[in-house]
């Protein structure tokens, strides 16, 4: 099949697209405390993935997956499950633009990682980007008189993840299932807590809210999905361009929907950030039309 698919196009765009949307769902649901929403979201997300798994009787790898793989996906799922809860507690306070940064470095910090943990070389370019983002990051962090640690955070942890599941090569679905059942035990022993204490929010009168958790794990699993399905249809260049349309939607929310500033020094971090970008994208595509594979492909990932 030839890489680039219209249909995998349209899957990866949606896949993004519905991760750029995100702030918007969990605004919707800012009633309950950023740790149940956190609990609530990992356990319906386990539920989606292995309902589908039920109906599609794709049981049998379980027995065959190697312990070393078993704990590789466990740490996964921590990283995973820190970058969910800084996310959700960023948007609810007021931070969509800094989240949206730090998913913007999140393909620089995969380089970062494929040269110090892979032991890929980069280009000199890429060098050349790794070191605009870091004064990019550098200058959010005079203008506020502290490093962007939510920023700094998404990043480190989404890379890492990324890294752990490349490392893993485990199917994506499967991987997700192993994840999101492992969060979806203390997820489930946390919101009995919960209720016990008189705290819980969920089946309380308000059948909207409900709905809408429940919905946060097909919500979380869809554009997962999505992903994986796309990433075997187009090539890893379109989906390297294709990435940056989630923390473009999430600026663009920030900015015009939730009314966060975006004064001088943002616009100084994210000017250096999308130099960065170009520099880092318009090398892959030179390489890509020679017909070479890039230096350092970085860490592909999946959430």
């Amino acid at each position: 099949m030839h890489p680039d698919t219209p249909r995998g196009a349209l899957a990866a765009t949606m896949a993004f697209f519905i991760w750029g949307l995100f702030p918007v769902y969990w605004k919707l649901v800012g009633a309950v405390p950023p740790v149940q929403l956190l609990a609530h979201r990992g356990l319906w997300c386990a539920v989606a993935v292995w309902t589908l798994l039920l109906l599609r009787r794709d049981l049998g790898w379980i027995t065959r997956l190697p312990l070393r793989k078993w704990g590789l996906l466990t740490l996964a799922g921590l990283l995973i499950t820190a970058n969910w809860g800084v996310f959700v507690w960023a948007v609810l306070n007021g931070h969509v633009l800094d989240s949206s940064f730090g998913y913007f470095i999140t393909p620089l910090v995969n380089v970062l990682l494929a040269v110090l943990v892979l032991r890929e070389r980069p280009t000199a370019l890429q060098r050349w980007a790794v070191a605009v983002a870091m004064a990019g990051v550098a200058v959010l962090g005079w203008g506020f008189g502290h490093l962007p640690w939510i920023s700094l955070a998404l990043a480190a942890s989404f890379g890492l993840y990324g890294l752990l599941r490349k490392v893993a090569m485990v199917d994506a679905m499967h991987g997700l299932a192993v994840e999101s059942g492992l969060m979806a035990l203390p997820a489930v022993a946390y919101l009995l807590w919960c209720e016990h204490a008189g705290q819980g929010h969920f089946l309380h009168g308000d059948g909207y809210l409900d709905l809408l958790l429940v919905l946060g794990g097909p919500v979380t699993a869809l554009p997962l999905l999505l992903f994986a399905w796309a990433v075997l249809r187009v090539s890893m260049l379109a989906i390297g361009v294709m990435q940056y349309l989630a923390p473009t939607v999430q600026l663009l929310l920030g900015v015009w929907l939730f009314h966060e500033s975006f004064g001088g020094t943002r616009q100084l971090a994210f000017g250096l950030i999308w130099a960065a970008l170009a520099l880092f994208t318009g090398e892959a595509l030179w390489r890509y039309r020679k017909g070479a594979a890039p230096a350092s492909s970085g860490v592909a990932s999946g959430d």
